[in-house]
């Protein structure tokens, strides 16, 4: 018989010593399965559905028209001066990536423990799979948010976007970071609490009012001074801010907030693909 060691193998799975090893060649050699899991959970999703990819476009309008009646008529929280079907809109769009990959990904051991228990991929391309179907999703929702842009617009609405549009494309890699980076370290909590499938879903609805999504940073700060620092240093609350700042020329946004949120984000991140690394080697067993 040939000794199995002078064998020549397409690929070798072992078992890293290295707890921030990505294995990012094999996420590459993956990279169909990478396509073919976007492409299911874009089409799956609303394959039986009668208005199908419509849905897109309906959850964020008919949230804006429910923010702007509730908060913008009812409540009369100011909006910096902004259309408030334009205030609403913008946090409700960066919002929902940021929440969506989140949520998805915080179930990926759980929801793929039958698929991760039969054949060898890469696990990180489940997540990695999230993130970049959610951005087909977030396209959408960003064309009726500039459609929108252009109707006030034409309008004579008063709001100026400007230079700092150019942050958009790393607005979108920290909404992204963070939502995975949060994602894989409850997903691996999840293996054994099961408990927090059920706390997820209304943790992430008390998350968001402590975002600026209904309410600008600047009446916080004016109102509620005392707490104005849990909204401050609310990673997502830096985000929606400057993508207002950028597009709708108002928000309470400085570099120097954007950098203590790519500082914590990043913290997050890695400690995130820290606990996938650990956790994807036995959470088979547990779950």
């Amino acid at each position: 018989m040939n000794n199995l060691a002078d064998e020549n193998w397409d690929i070798e799975i072992t078992v890293s010593s290295n707890p921030f090893d990505l294995k990012l060649k094999d996420v590459w050699h993956y990279r169909d399965l990478l396509v073919l899991l976007v492409r299911r959970d874009f089409v799956a999703y609303y394959k039986q559905t009668i208005l199908g990819p419509v849905w897109f476009f309906v959850q964020p309008l008919f949230t804006t028209i429910i923010y702007t009646f509730v908060f913008g008529n009812l409540a009369s929280i100011p909006t910096d001066g902004l259309p408030q079907p334009l205030f609403y809109l913008a946090g409700i769009t960066a919002w929902n990536y940021f929440a969506d990959c989140l949520t998805k990904t915080s179930t990926v051991f759980t929801a793929n423990a039958g698929l991760f228990g039969k054949v060898y991929f890469p696990r990180l391309i489940v997540p990695l799979s999230i993130i970049v179907s959610n951005l087909i999703r977030f396209g959408i929702q960003m064309s009726l948010f500039i459609v929108m842009m252009i109707v006030y617009l034409t309008r004579g609405a008063s709001f100026h976007p400007n230079i700092y549009l150019l942050l958009f494309p790393f607005l979108l890699i920290l909404m992204g970071m963070l939502g995975l980076g949060l994602g894989m370290i409850i997903s691996a909590m999840t293996t054994k609490y099961r408990d927090l499938n059920f706390l997820i879903t209304f943790g992430i609805q008390l998350m968001m009012y402590l975002t600026t999504v209904i309410y600008p940073l600047s009446v916080v700060k004016s109102k509620y001074p005392g707490y104005a620092w849990l909204v401050a240093y609310n990673p997502m609350t830096s985000i929606i801010e400057a993508f207002r700042y950028g597009f709708l020329g108002q928000g309470t946004f400085t570099m120097l907030s954007l950098s203590i949120t790519t500082a914590i984000t990043t913290i997050i991140l890695l400690i995130g693909i820290l606990i996938f690394n650990r956790v994807e080697r036995t959470f088979i067993d547990t779950v």
